[in-house]
């Protein structure tokens, strides 16, 4: 199960949202985060541009964005709207692997890239786009390819729970 899943998935039960999200393992390797993490502290602009998973575009004064988290393409303020709301989501994440490559992963989040994306959000220049350009791209990497192997989806409101098995969601 990719953490972006995690975003959309309320109890079948009840429909309550969002639910509690347990990690026990992950299918990614620690190298593969180490490696991501490396091109996120180095700000390999290049790098993730190539890629094209986030992409900036302009239509006269309006600026819009669109990246694999938020597919189509939205104007830059509902877009930063969107993307604080997906990173709240990972507030209701609690990590019980034993992989101290992700969990450095979720902390930077937490530290370094939700106070950065929202200080960017309270002056919203589009001219300094760029400068926050590495934080979509790491969030995006990290919400949607690495994969958890087990953990346990929680409804805190009926209190059923649910598996995750071999990366599926057993709801």
């Amino acid at each position: 199960m990719k953490p972006w899943l995690f975003d959309i998935l309320a109890c079948p039960i009840d429909k309550y949202f969002p639910l509690k999200l347990y990690i026990f393992s992950f299918e990614t390797k620690s190298e593969d985060l180490a490696t991501l993490t490396k091109i996120f502290e180095k700000r390999e602009i290049n790098s993730i541009e190539k890629e094209e998973i986030v992409v900036v575009s302009q239509e006269n004064e309006n600026y819009f964005i669109r990246d694999n988290i938020i597919i189509e393409k939205t104007d830059i303020e509902k877009y930063f709207d969107l993307i604080l709301s997906s990173i709240k989501e990972l507030d209701n994440i609690i990590d019980k692997s034993p992989n101290k490559q992700i969990q450095k992963c979720f902390e930077m989040i937490q530290l370094i890239i939700k106070p950065k994306v929202l200080e960017f959000y309270r002056i919203l220049d589009p001219t300094k786009l760029n400068n926050i350009i590495p934080e979509l791209y790491f969030l995006n990497k990290i919400k949607l390819e690495i994969e958890i192997e087990s953990g346990l989806l929680f409804c805190k409101n009926c209190k059923r729970w649910y598996p995750i098995i071999d990366t599926i969601p057993q709801m």
